[in-house]
């Protein structure tokens, strides 16, 4: 336990003395002692320096070594693949990114493999170091099929034996994670969401879903499908029938990125260049947020009304604590948009939880990947007693 409680202090706070660490421990100086040696022989911290500034020879400082250990995370979309490989520390060492093929010119397994290659390459490292990999998709794989649900857009991801496949064809341990589940992990380790229990975090890129996070835990629900909102029925736009064959529903309806240029031609708004809706919706989004006058403003004010529309019956469910409001096509319109959907919500809802924006801008799914493969890798290599 003193062994854990020392590492995770390191990872805080980076590199610590022996007089600090006991300090925070409340460990005698020889116990710390006799803990950083165990641990430097274990390979699990380095030493690293001394302590400058003060009069008299510098203490010596100790880190995590950061090579004790790598994970990865992929994350996968309609558009692109991107990965990522993390030391023990959780800086990123490699990245890369391919286009996601159009045609099934190459099986889920090749793409991720090809995607994971290339970034443990720019890490200088070989596939067998990675000890764990998360990747990130759309929907959920149902636990009791093994089949990606809610996800018809993303091509060739449905076969049955695909987890058989992709732990056949990767030699370290798969997890596989929703991505807007995934991103809320990010905010609630690294953003926004930190010291929350309860939460939602509402995300809209190539599609609009959300996270639910109980008790600290991520809700999944019976089929992973907890979250999937994009399929929620809401006032203001037609009821959407067999939702799942056609991978949309009414809040994806009214409030979707896909729907923001088709709302700006409707009020008027110039038109901005060509370009896949998410790019097209993220930079409309800016534009009205940074004008905020004539149709930008209406534009704005329609889509904060959708969006607070579906957040209503959200949050009259959970009553969370947060809310957080992330993806491109939210985070463009920043805290002019924020505001907004903060006083449509007002109305629209008894609960009144706070409204915040995800702070974890920089891909935030792929590292909330990372965050999660980091987790089980620290918890197997910190295991000192084995």
């Amino acid at each position: 336990m003193n062994d854990r409680t020392a590492l995770d202090l390191l990872l805080e706070h980076g590199p610590l003395s022996r007089t600090r660490i006991g300090n925070l421990t409340g460990l005698s100086k020889p116990t710390a002692s006799q803990l950083l040696a165990r641990l430097e022989a274990a390979g699990l911290v380095v030493a690293t320096g001394t302590t400058a500034g003060r009069p008299g020879p510098g203490a010596q400082l100790y880190a995590i070594n950061a090579r004790a250990a790598h994970a990865a995370g992929v994350d996968v979309t309609p558009l692109r693949i991107r990965a990522a490989v993390a030391d023990l520390t959780g800086a990123t060492v490699g990245e890369f990114e391919l286009p996601t093929p159009r045609r099934r010119t190459a099986t889920a397994v090749e793409q991720v493999t090809a995607a994971l290659d290339g970034a443990v390459g720019a890490a200088g490292l070989a596939r067998t170091d990675v000890r764990r990999l998360v990747i990130a998709t759309p929907g959920a794989f149902d636990p009791s099929t093994g089949r990606l649900r809610y996800a018809s857009h993303l091509p060739g991801w449905h076969s049955a034996g695909l987890l058989e496949e992709l732990a056949a064809g990767l030699p370290m341990p798969v997890e596989y994670e929703n991505d807007v589940n995934l991103a809320a992990v990010a905010e609630q380790r690294l953003g926004a969401a930190r010291g929350h229990e309860n939460f939602i975090l509402l995300w809209n890129e190539e599609g609009l879903g959300a996270a639910v996070v109980i008790g600290g835990r991520l809700h999944r629900g019976f089929t992973g499908g907890a979250g999937e909102v994009g399929f929620l029925p809401v006032p203001g736009t037609p009821l959407v029938r067999h939702v799942t064959r056609a991978n949309s529903g009414g809040f994806q309806e009214l409030a979707g990125a896909q729907v923001l240029p088709r709302l700006a031609r409707r009020l008027g708004v110039p038109a901005v260049r060509q370009g896949h809706y998410t790019e097209v919706a993220g930079e409309l989004v800016a534009r009205a947020a940074e004008s905020g006058e004539g149709p930008y403003k209406e534009f704005l004010d329609q889509y904060a009304t959708g969006l607070a529309t579906g957040l209503a019956s959200m949050v009259a469910v959970l009553d969370p604590e947060l809310v957080v409001l992330s993806g491109e096509a939210i985070a463009a319109g920043g805290e002019p948009l924020r505001a907004r959907v903060r006083a449509e919500l007002a109305e629209l809802a008894a609960p009144r939880p706070r409204l915040v924006l995800g702070s974890v801008r920089e891909h935030p799914v792929l590292r909330g990947a990372l965050e999660s493969a980091l987790a089980a890798t620290r918890d197997e290599v910190f295991d000192t007693s084995r």
